[in-house]
């Protein structure tokens, strides 16, 4: 099955937003494969919005996810990497759609809850990114026969 990156901004942590992100995960049927809690540094952001360093708005980006440390979280399902964007909602909460995560919990476009991987190419490389190998793990979920049909699983 496929995996995606997860980040609970630092919007997230200082909302205490966390435990309700991992609820509508769970709820939806969606594997946690790996979790952790870490401090972002300049670098590793340099690294992850590579494609946003030109822009004016990085500095406040880098500044804004180094505020309180970070939960990363893999996740794992199938079509995982389309499902949780639809869950998550548009970049700017304003204009997400009430229902998604980013539509009830954000008003902005930067302090907007939670990152997630825009693709399975990007999903592996992020993975690599934040987990080390032994970080994620297989499991067989025991309730997988009531998430999926048995021809998805």
């Amino acid at each position: 099955m496929e995996k995606t990156l997860v980040i609970l901004k630092p919007s997230a942590i200082e909302r205490a937003l966390v435990g309700e992100v991992v609820k509508r995960i769970e709820q939806k049927g969606i594997l946690i494969v790996g979790m952790k809690m870490m401090q972002l540094d300049e670098k590793i952001l340099r690294e992850h919005y590579a494609h946003l360093v030109d822009r004016p708005f990085f500095p406040m980006l880098v500044a804004s996810m180094m505020t309180t440390p970070v939960i990363v979280m893999c996740l794992q399902g199938k079509d995982v990497v389309e499902v949780f964007r639809a869950m998550t909602g548009a970049t700017n909460g304003r204009k997400a759609l009430p229902g998604t995560i980013r539509g009830d919990f954000s008003m902005s476009g930067q302090q907007n809850i939670v990152h997630a991987s825009d693709s399975v190419e990007n999903a592996e490389i992020e993975i690599k990114r934040f987990f080390r190998p032994e970080e994620i793990f297989e499991y067989n979920a025991r309730n997988i026969r009531f998430i999926y049909a048995d021809d998805e699983i």
